[in-house]
């Protein structure tokens, strides 16, 4: 019988921040103005010889839960920036904002409070939405390379319908914000392309309990401040950045072929690589394909 107290998701967290650490990162909150603050892992010795690159999560746990096996990879190569979004971890506002062009803007606040001029940045699903408009927003002059990965940009409310009915579920919150071990393996059922072995119900509410419960009232805001997905066709308006779009060829989130109908609208200078025998998390699924792949993107010359 494990004892009560025992919370392997705690447990696990502890050991993320080791990794996190370990990769040469330290943690720090940061005001960005007088409303919000963000929490971000930062490089502890900052190298003038090489590039930065600005790593932004998905809705779901914080960065940590999410980039563990990119810092490890790419710290040697890059001046890593892992900010938590606003209502992740430790990131709050007092603002009534919510829109994933807000996330952009304090991401951006970041980068210039920290004394970041110029960057790369990748975006997991949600947090590639936040990492197009970021591009968007700052222009070539601050943002680089722009890599998107496995991230509804152009989902129209026909993806949205879909999605609901592959979930089997009724609202995008009960998907995204899993309330229910039910829920969450529906969540991971989709996330994941291998079949999943069963998770007893205790060890998935400890997970719920530490991952999914914080700011819940707010995380509902943002899925509803979320801009797209509301009307039949993509409002996308194209970059100039170079972009990679990284995707698992078994996305059953944002199937592939949003992928490749993205390519075609949000810049000239797009190009594809979809990951095999993945679904929606190939930088958990298949770390070591998704992590050369990104480096090799952001160190080839345009």
């Amino acid at each position: 019988m494990i004892p009560s107290f025992v919370s392997f998701a705690g447990l696990y967290n502890g050991y993320l921040r080791r990794c996190f650490t370990g990769a040469g990162l330290f943690s720090q909150k940061i005001d960005i103005d007088n409303e919000t603050s963000l929490h971000v892992w930062g490089p502890r010795n900052q190298s003038t010889q090489k590039p930065s690159l600005v790593l932004i999560h998905g809705f779901g746990p914080m960065a940590m839960w999410q980039w563990r096996h990119q810092v490890q990879f790419l710290a040697p190569h890059f001046n890593l920036y892992v900010p938590d979004l606003i209502f992740f971890g430790e990131s709050t506002t007092k603002s009534k904002e919510r829109s994933e062009i807000f996330q952009a803007e304090s991401v951006g606040k970041l980068l210039e409070k920290i004394g970041v001029r110029k960057c790369h940045v990748a975006g997991t699903s949600y947090g590639g939405i936040v990492a197009y408009n970021l591009a968007k927003m700052l222009g070539e002059e601050k943002i680089e390379k722009v890599v998107i990965a496995s991230s509804g940009v152009n989902m129209t409310k026909n993806h949205n319908v879909a999605l609901l009915k592959r979930a089997g579920v009724d609202k995008i919150e009960d998907l995204m914000l899993p309330s229910t071990p039910q829920n969450l393996r529906k969540l991971m059922s989709l996330a994941v392309a291998r079949k999943i072995p069963f998770v007893p119900n205790f060890f998935l509410k400890d997970f719920l309990n530490r991952l999914y419960s914080d700011n819940r009232k707010e995380k509902m805001e943002l899925l509803g401040g979320l801009s797209l997905g509301r009307v039949e066709t993509s409002n996308i308006s194209p970059i100039q950045q170079e972009v990679l779009i990284l995707w698992g060829e078994d996305d059953q989130i944002f199937p592939v072929q949003m992928a490749h109908e993205l390519k075609e609208v949000i810049s000239k200078n797009a190009k594809i690589e979809l990951i095999k025998e993945a679904s929606h998390v190939p930088q958990i699924e298949k770390p070591e394909e998704f992590n050369k792949i990104i480096l090799k993107f952001l160190r080839s010359s345009s």
